[in-house]
């Protein structure tokens, strides 16, 4: 509802759950899923070329089947306390009685991106004078309050099934490229639940949840870097020289082979294989970077086509620990900025179908691991992070939204925190370096004096980034008690209870 240009009911996400007792990490799915009718040709034009993105933004055909309340509800089910229609008064409140326009968002209504001139944002954001908000101004939602009652009462079926699941349907149908999103596609919608995907680094072990997220490239990164001296450079040239080159393989690694498991062959186990990674950091020049890595070949890899997937920003993460230690780490988004720019019922749609590759196979025919398919999940860089000790005790849940740059945020803040042990709220606050092929986007001004010279010399020369910035959010255990910290670039902030 307050940051409708990066998540809401029409989104989905990824949760990791830590539970004290047992002390076992759980992975909630609620990626979004194309329609059954979806063809690898969804993004392509008349002559087979993918579209421009703007125009496959804008469409109907964007729009994955939302999971993110069918994933919370199956959340609640298995570990909440209190009743589900209990839990939406504050929601419902805000919406009938309005909430103040942070500046953020307000600059979201203005942006410079397709979805900011759509129609539909354009009468949402709109006073009644006819100026467009601003920060500060109210902005009351009583649609968005009506559909989350309905919610509290019916459970995900009120927007998968019945009225809203008609509305969606019908609002994705018109105009151009309309989408084949059905009512039995909505209706037919699963969470999944699994087992966290856990590996050890250092001393600690790392969770989060298994592809098609971006846990497992997360997960690569730190296994390389484990292979370096990163942990003897706390922010210095050296420090982020082996970070950016780390960060290099993992990317290179995830374009290639991420995808949704129910239907490629994803090679986690052999990308997280401690002798892979041992490869891939070998690969890691001692003083001046190389060329662009290409991807290595890990135990299971198959043959896949190179990817081409698009991925702007558009996220919120949050992380909670309760009063029994029980944690929860999740991200959830609508993709891009107000999703696909269409609202229905008060919340705006996604258009996560846009994460998957607008090519969806080589010349040679080879398909992208990431390829649309009816019923499938596209790939995503949401990573929410569990952080136990050897003997699975908390240590941190940590996560981040900022599009595929999340990969780059998430493992920036757990090496500075497990491995330069910044306390956490310093951990977040070092600058950001994506570095992804050949490209190193970056935060130049913010490194201490003499680091962006040295990069240079090294090959690394940092360029600033363009696109969403890092919104950490992180709790961690100190040896006083529990310690939380909300990233400067935004507008969260960490609350004791």
């Amino acid at each position: 509802l307050v940051e409708p240009q990066s998540s809401g009911l029409g989104g989905g996400a990824f949760l990791t759950y830590y539970d004290a007792k047992t002390r076992k990490v759980t992975a909630y799915n609620g990626r979004e899923t194309a329609p059954a009718a979806a063809t690898d040709a969804l993004f392509l034009d008349e002559t087979g070329k993918p579209l421009p993105f703007g125009a496959a933004l804008l469409s109907g055909r964007s729009s994955g089947v939302p999971g993110a309340v069918a994933m919370l509800s199956l959340a609640q089910s298995q570990h909440g306390k209190l009743p589900w229609n209990t839990l939406f008064a504050d929601a419902e409140k805000l919406g009938d009685q309005g909430f103040t326009v942070s500046p953020r968002l307000a600059g979201m209504i203005v942006g410079r991106f397709p979805q900011a001139s759509a129609p539909d944002v354009v009468a949402y954001f709109t006073n009644p004078d006819g100026t467009r908000m601003k920060a500060g101004d109210t902005l009351k939602n009583p649609a968005y309050a009506a559909t989350v009652r309905k919610i509290a009462a019916e459970g995900p079926k009120a927007i998968l099934e019945g009225p809203v699941a008609e509305a969606i349907v019908t609002r994705l149908q018109q105009g151009d490229r309309p989408g084949a999103m059905t009512l039995a596609d909505l209706k037919s919608y699963k969470p999944k639940v699994t087992d966290a995907t856990c590996r050890p680094f250092r001393v600690y072990v790392v969770c989060t949840p298994p592809a098609p997220s971006g846990g497992p490239a997360v997960l690569e990164g730190l296994a390389i870097l484990e292979h370096t001296d990163i942990a003897a450079h706390p922010n210095d040239a050296q420090g982020w020289y082996l970070f950016s080159q780390a960060s290099r393989l993992m990317y290179a690694d995830r374009d290639r082979y991420m995808g949704d498991p129910d239907f490629v062959d994803v090679p986690t186990a052999g990308l997280l294989d401690p002798a892979y990674a041992a490869t891939r950091a070998a690969m890691i020049a001692p003083d001046t970077a190389g060329p662009a890595p290409g991807p290595g070949t890990p135990r299971g890899a198959g043959v896949r086509a190179p990817d081409a997937t698009v991925e702007p920003g558009g996220t919120s993460h949050l992380v909670i620990v309760d009063a029994a230690g029980n944690a929860v780490s999740m991200t959830t988004t609508v993709e891009s900025i107000f999703g696909n720019g269409r609202m229905v019922n008060g919340f705006f749609l996604n258009n996560q179908l846009t994460d998957f590759s607008f090519a969806p196979k080589d010349k040679n025919g080879v398909p992208a691991a990431n390829a649309v398919a009816g019923g499938k999940r596209p790939r995503s860089s949401m990573a929410p992070a569990v952080v136990l000790d050897k003997d699975r005790r908390f240590v941190a849940a940590v996560g981040s939204p900022g599009g595929s740059a999340i990969l780059a945020y998430n493992l920036k803040a757990l090496v500075a925190f497990l491995d330069w042990k910044l306390p956490i709220d310093q951990a977040i606050a070092l600058p950001n370096l994506i570095a992804r092929g050949d490209t190193y986007a970056a935060e130049p001004a913010k490194f201490p004096a003499g680091v962006v010279e040295a990069l240079a010399a090294k090959g690394v020369t940092l360029k600033p980034g363009g696109g969403e910035d890092s919104g950490l959010h992180a709790i961690v255990m100190t040896p006083t008690g529990l310690m939380g910290a909300a990233d400067p670039r935004r507008e969260g902030v960490a609350k004791a209870p």
